[in-house]
């Protein structure tokens, strides 16, 4: 396997980096974890500076919940408004502290998120969605994160192999519209596969146990596993509010496989288990022996 470097947003990622901290900024009320939506300025301040007090690398900042088991869509001027406020107010309170990436999957949405001070582009469809995602990422030189999304079940793959397949193409649809590739990170997309073919919390939790495979892609690797319905699945958690405890054991088995970068609602409690399976990580690759 190649080795994996990238500078995203100024922040080295890679296999000789940190793993690196993603922070949830929400200002959607309809996200499915109420505990992570900043309602006004002080709230959304007050986070940041938690956040950053935690060594967290990037933001990513919503304003339109993307869960696919909720019916919680909103209009696209809803959407616009709500984040072009948090990242205006973001970067007018802590300038250049913190690169931000924009979670959404409308390109106007992410057009203009760049025009008021983001920095990185997370879609969550993986280019799916709106065609005109990667133009803008191009258009701007801004990172792009693609979001694994399997477009059918094929019985006999597994499911790692799968999010691998549709990674490759949202790639290939990011190259073919001018995307530097060096600029591109890829998600597997815990939560966001779901078929009557397999469980979806078995689904996430095998791809999680696999996920070293998609090194093979030869990009920084992101996953974002807190508080999602698969924990609550396995642990009985129905309250996303209960599911901290879950989203660590997780988390250090995604670093463990692989992760570089890990987008989490809890970076003070993350950050621990983030360099414990890590420096556990070193003996597995061979980069320490003991």
């Amino acid at each position: 396997m190649p080795q994996i470097d990238a500078v995203i947003a100024g922040v080295r990622v890679g296999d000789n980096s940190p793993v690196r901290l993603m922070g949830v900024v929400n200002v959607s009320p309809e996200s499915f974890y109420k505990g992570s939506v900043k309602a006004d300025a002080g709230e959304l301040i007050r986070t940041v500076e938690a956040f950053l007090r935690s060594n967290t690398d990037f933001l990513d900042i919503g304003g339109r919940s993307t869960a696919p088991y909720l019916k919680t869509d909103v209009p696209l001027e809803v959407e616009l408004e709500r984040v072009v406020w948090a990242v205006k107010l973001v970067r007018d309170v802590f300038g250049d502290k913190v690169p931000i990436s924009i979670d959404t999957t409308r390109s106007r949405v992410a057009e203009e998120a760049l025009r008021a001070g983001a920095n990185i582009v997370n879609d969550v469809s993986g280019l799916r969605e709106d065609p005109r995602m990667a133009v803008v990422a191009r258009e701007y030189g801004a990172p792009l994160i693609l979001v694994a999304r399997v477009s059918s079940y094929r019985s006999g793959v597994s499911p790692i192999d799968q999010v691998i397949g549709a990674v490759k193409e949202s790639l290939s649809r990011a190259v073919e519209s001018g995307v530097d590739e060096k600029l591109i990170v890829v998600d597997p997309g815990i939560g966001f596969n779901r078929f009557q073919d397999l469980p979806w919390y078995v689904w996430d939790s095998m791809v999680l146990a696999e996920l070293e495979k998609l090194r093979g892609l030869g990009r920084p690797i992101l996953v974002g596993v807190s508080r999602k319905s698969f924990i609550g699945e396995i642990t009985g958690r129905k309250d996303p509010a209960e599911r901290l405890y879950g989203s660590l054991g997780a988390t250090a088995i995604a670093v463990y496989n692989g992760a570089h970068i890990v987008r989490t609602h809890d970076p003070a409690e993350t950050l621990d288990v983030v360099k414990v399976a890590s420096f556990i990580r070193l003996y597995k690759t061979r980069q320490m022996s003991w």
